[in-house]
């Protein structure tokens, strides 16, 4: 029987498809100049529908619905506003994109790939995860590849399909191995099977293993991240900005549910390997970094690096580990839309990517290059900013669950950061144009962007110094796990 409260646990869900049958129905009907007014209609829509969603959609107490396919909680819910949030922002920063901006399609993709986040966020069953997972990436090869005529954004979606179908299929195999032993698919009765089963600590790695892999590729942790720089590279800029942040926050989101509840009593064996991995990873990108010459490289690389930051919050496996976890994507989405939104602002206006092109951005447009100051330093990890506060919040967690040797490497990784982080930002304050006529050379920004931006740019500050409220929340949505 469909009841009230099975209505409210998948309202935005309803709401993003009526948004999206809405945009399908209307935008056939506008003329090519009109159709730029999709990105209004979907960012206005999203935000009507976060707003709607903290009215009448908040959860109580943690109730599984549809069967038990779903799980009703305050983790799932807060995933969900993220997801939303950077969904809207990614649509404005679309709108004035010369070759996607006016076509109601890439919306329409957003909006699809979302559902399936929403879906990944709350997912209390194998079968359902798998299908979730699936509907937020087949949008998303869509979109990395949009530009046809783009031999870049071309390759970037066949490379993003490719990879992420082989992934992909290696974690379904690790599903149905979890399903045989276990005989179920309910991820809140595997734990319980598996305490009681005879089941071996390497047959349970071996799965963890799997699973890591389809998982792992999401979230560009090493060795799966070697299509990041590529994809990123190609996909449009506000594509790029939404892989780099709502797709790797539903990885997150999937990691610290299942793994959390799932997989208790082997905690001692997947933590120490997401341990290694977690050092790796942010090792690896923070070093591949400093080299880059191209931003939008550099961001992918500095992506894969704060993928290993949170890591160290879900080996921490306790309550503050999963609430610094869900803290860090809520800075960690802000922040790093934000860059990505500068880099696209500054593209639309001059074609150029390279990190030398934006010498004397600071005369060309003052707060543009604070924006990027601000999205900058706080993925470096610098106070006031969001970043700080969420680095902070991981490390403690990690040196409360005694993985104080991952925390040191964590803090020398920041400091590598740092240094790439300012060497960019050394041309748009410290470098001149060659000929020094920034002056007729501005970057204006149009209404969308300047929108998404001063909306980012405030979260990332408010994130930064009034964080209590915002790690309440958070603190709220990992106590659901234990």
């Amino acid at each position: 029987m469909f009841t009230s409260l099975m209505f409210t646990s998948i309202l935005p869900e309803i709401l993003i498809l009526t948004l999206a049958v809405i945009l399908l129905c209307v935008e056939p009907f506008w003329k090519e100049e009109e159709r730029r007014n999709a990105g209004w209609l979907t960012a206005g829509g999203l935000f009507l529908i976060i707003i709607v969603s903290l009215l009448f959609g908040r959860p109580g107490e943690p109730v599984s619905m549809l069967g038990g396919m779903i799980r009703f909680d305050w983790l799932g819910f807060f995933f969900k506003i993220l997801f939303m949030f950077a969904a809207a922002a990614t649509a404005l920063l679309l709108m004035d994109h010369e070759k996607a901006g006016r076509r109601g399609e890439a919306y329409i993709l957003l909006l699809a790939s979302l559902l399936g986040m929403n879906l990944m966020a709350v997912s209390a069953d194998l079968i359902m995860l798998y299908l979730s997972i699936e509907t937020a990436s087949i949008p998303l090869y869509i979109l990395a590849g949009f530009l046809l005529t783009d031999d870049r954004s071309t390759e970037a979606g066949f490379k993003y399909l490719l990879f992420g179908t082989l992934t992909s299929t290696i974690m379904l195999y690790g599903f149905s191995l979890i399903f045989g032993f276990a005989g179920t698919t309910n991820i809140y009765q595997l734990s319980q099977l598996f305490a009681v089963g005879d089941i071996s600590t390497l047959l349970a790695f071996s799965i963890f293993a799997l699973v890591i892999v389809g998982i792992g590729f999401k979230l560009a942790i090493v060795p799966l991240q070697f299509w990041a720089p590529d994809v990123y590279e190609g996909s449009p800029t506000p594509v790029a900005g939404f892989l780099s942040t709502a797709s790797k926050a539903a990885g997150f989101a999937v990691i610290v549910r299942f793994f959390f509840i799932a997989f208790p009593d082997f905690s001692t064996s997947w933590t120490v390997v997401l341990a290694a991995l977690a050092a790796i990873t942010m090792t690896v990108g923070n070093l591949l970094a400093i080299s880059q010459t191209n931003v939008k490289r550099l961001l992918a690389y500095s992506s894969i690096a704060h993928a290993g930051y949170a890591l160290i919050g879900v080996v921490a496996f306790s309550q503050l580990g999963a609430a610094s976890v869900v803290f860090y994507l809520a800075a960690y989405i802000a922040t790093n839309l934000l860059a990505f939104g500068v880099v696209m602002a500054f593209s639309r206006v001059t074609g150029l990517e390279d990190i030398k092109d934006y010498a004397g951005l600071s005369r060309r447009n003052p707060w543009l290059a604070l924006m990027m100051l601000a999205a900058f330093l706080s993925l470096a990890g610098m106070p006031p900013f969001g970043g700080f506060v969420a680095k902070v919040f991981v490390f403690a967690a990690g040196v409360q669950a005694g993985y104080t040797w991952l925390v040191i490497v964590g803090i020398l990784n920041s400091i590598i950061g740092v240094y790439y982080y300012l060497n960019a930002m050394k041309y748009v304050y410290l470098y001149r144009m060659p000929a020094e006529d920034e002056e007729k050379h501005p970057v204006p920004l149009t209404r969308p962007y300047a929108i998404a931006l001063g909306v980012l740019v405030i979260g990332v500050i408010l994130v930064g110094t009034v964080f209590a409220p915002w790690f309440s929340w958070s603190d709220a949505a990992a106590l659901n796990l234990f």
